[in-house]
């Protein structure tokens, strides 16, 4: 199926060339004056067309998915050599995961690309038995080096005002982190076991956001458990509340149009009687919530998360659970 596909592609573009190049022979022949030339158009002899042609084949993979690249670069070693060209798997990860480039990657996007779409997410390398399920969100970015993290579905003038964290996490139950590693990031919702804890009402479950940047899974800090997660805030609602909510943000476009739509929690949270975990994402942003049911209107602990390129590192990871009290 691929090689009908791209075949058809192929034959149009060959197509499409080969009617510009007789109409500028034509033209040629318009301005040739004189009678008395020996050269006939009858004569020409048109080249065959080399299926073997990088540019377009190039071309051509822009239209393809990354199973249907793959597909393509196992017929042999030419055409692995072309799809293997970093800057087609560039352009494939940036269009599937709608993100704008993110300028200097430390690894080949193609390596990139797989370990987004391979069904990798941070519990299958560690701590698998607490993992029960888990969702794909999507992908957003960070152009800043500040996050902004919230449990709350709104945003206060007062709290972009505080600077301390713990009186942030103290006064409204969010934060700001720094240091923050730029580029894409992947968000994944999870539901994992709670860790072992005294609270009698605790059902076993708890919800978290799960946000890592894209090059996480592939380096060797990450890989060999060097690098690990550390709490750096908790807030208590000890009031019922409806549902439970978590967000990131690029602190840089925390009131920009393009993170509007998050803080319009009524057009994708789902009715009261919707209990399945919804999600929103946006440019530089992303947002989970899910509704409790009446008789679980209680009281949630939120934790806060993240993991460091090192002691001293960049922010690699952010994480945002819920757990009812």
């Amino acid at each position: 199926m691929i090689w009908r596909v791209a075949s058809y592609i192929y034959q149009e573009i060959s197509n499409v060339l080969l009617s510009k190049s007789i109409e500028r022979m034509r033209k040629r022949l318009k301005r040739t004056k004189g009678i008395c030339s020996c050269s006939s158009p009858r004569c020409i002899n048109h080249s065959t067309f080399n299926w073997y042609e990088q540019d377009l084949w190039t071309y051509i993979a822009r239209f393809l998915d990354g199973r249907s690249l793959v597909m393509l670069g196992a017929t042999n070693k030419w055409f692995n050599s072309v799809i293997m060209q970093d800057c087609i798997w560039k352009f494939t990860c940036l269009r599937d995961l709608q993100v704008p480039d993110p300028g200097h990657v430390a690894f080949s996007w193609s390596k990139l690309y797989a370990s987004v779409v391979d069904g990798s997410h941070s519990f299958i390398f560690r701590q698998q038995e607490k993992h029960i399920d888990w969702m794909r969100i999507g992908a957003f970015s960070f152009d800043s080096e500040v996050a902004f993290l919230s449990q709350r579905m709104s945003a206060s003038v007062k709290i972009l005002k505080q600077e301390n964290i713990d009186d942030m996490l103290q006064s409204y139950g969010s934060c700001l982190l720094r240091k923050i590693k730029t580029g894409i990031w992947i968000a994944d919702l999870q539901l994992v076991r709670c860790p072992v804890c005294d609270q009698e009402k605790c059902e076993g479950t708890m919800q978290m956001l799960d946000a890592r940047h894209i090059e996480l899974f592939l380096n060797q800090g990450f890989q060999d458990g060097s690098w690990d997660y550390e709490l750096v805030g908790s807030h208590e609602i000890k009031k019922k509340v409806r549902g439970a909510y978590g967000a990131i943000f690029d602190f840089k476009y925390l009131t920009s149009k393009s993170t509007a739509g998050i803080f319009d929690y009524k057009s994708w949270i789902g009715q009261p009687n919707d209990f399945q975990p919804k999600a929103i994402i946006a440019l530089h942003a992303v947002a989970v919530n899910t509704n409790l049911q009446e008789n679980q209107e209680a009281g949630v602990l939120i934790k806060y998360h993240t993991m460091r390129a090192g002691a001293e590192g960049e922010i690699v990871s952010i994480r945002i659970s819920q757990q009812l009290l």
